[in-house]
């Protein structure tokens, strides 16, 4: 059988030989190229040399992996996306899952971690880190099983405008700016979600949005 294909692109040299060498010890994996930036790494990919998963940094020179993770959503969409960063933040996990990240790891992850997320991306066709949004995975996928439950989430106009909003990088007094009513309205909002999907957090209400096809991601 044919080792998945991992391709990596971080500007730090030792992290990404580093990366490199701990892929290729793993069974079943091997290290198809490495690029020291986003725009090096879209000029290695040719429909011939195509990773199964792309493991990309987030803060990059020329482009980071925002703009590299859209990239590969637009071009070449079969290609499962681990992003990798030292930052656990909403804003980056959202910004990541928006532009096609299949994964969220980080920098100071253990080994075992890292190859769970490969495993997982491959299998499974998601991985989140535990700390982040592990707890939201399992809620997410007993909704997507129950149909009953699913069809009983009958979520207003007004909830399904701010579902959208929360599916952009705007903070909540932005979003009640948008939607022209108070930060507590928003609040308001926000809280009748988090009871009716069952979720905690504003990363938990944008993976349901995206599992169950309620945004559009390619705006």
């Amino acid at each position: 059988m044919n080792p998945n294909t991992v391709a990596l692109a971080d500007d730090h040299v030792l992290i990404r030989n580093g990366l490199a060498g701990l892929i290729n010890s793993f069974d079943n994996y091997k290290v198809l190229f490495q690029a020291a930036n986003g725009q090096e790494f879209i000029d290695r990919i040719t429909n011939i040399n195509i990773p199964d998963i792309a493991l990309l940094d987030i803060n990059m020179p020329k482009k980071d992996g925002y703009e590299t993770a859209l990239w590969l959503k637009q071009n070449y969409p079969d290609v499962k996306i681990l992003a990798l960063s030292m930052y656990d933040n909403e804003t980056a996990i959202i910004r990541m899952l928006k532009n096609g990240a299949k994964g969220y790891i980080l920098k100071d992850a253990e080994p075992t971690e890292l190859k769970t997320a490969l495993d997982a991306v491959i299998h499974k066709g998601y991985h989140y880190s535990d700390l982040v949004t592990g707890h939201l995975i399992n809620t997410i996928s007993k909704i997507d099983d129950n149909s009953k439950t699913k069809s009983a989430l009958l979520l207003s106009e007004r909830e399904m405008e701010f579902l959208n909003h929360v599916c952009t990088e705007l903070s909540y007094k932005e979003i009640a700016d948008k939607m022209f009513v108070s930060p507590r309205t928003v609040d308001g909002y926000r809280e009748a979600l988090f009871e009716k999907l069952n979720v905690k957090t504003r990363v938990g209400l944008v993976l349901y949005a995206i599992k169950n096809g309620i945004v559009n991601l390619n705006k």
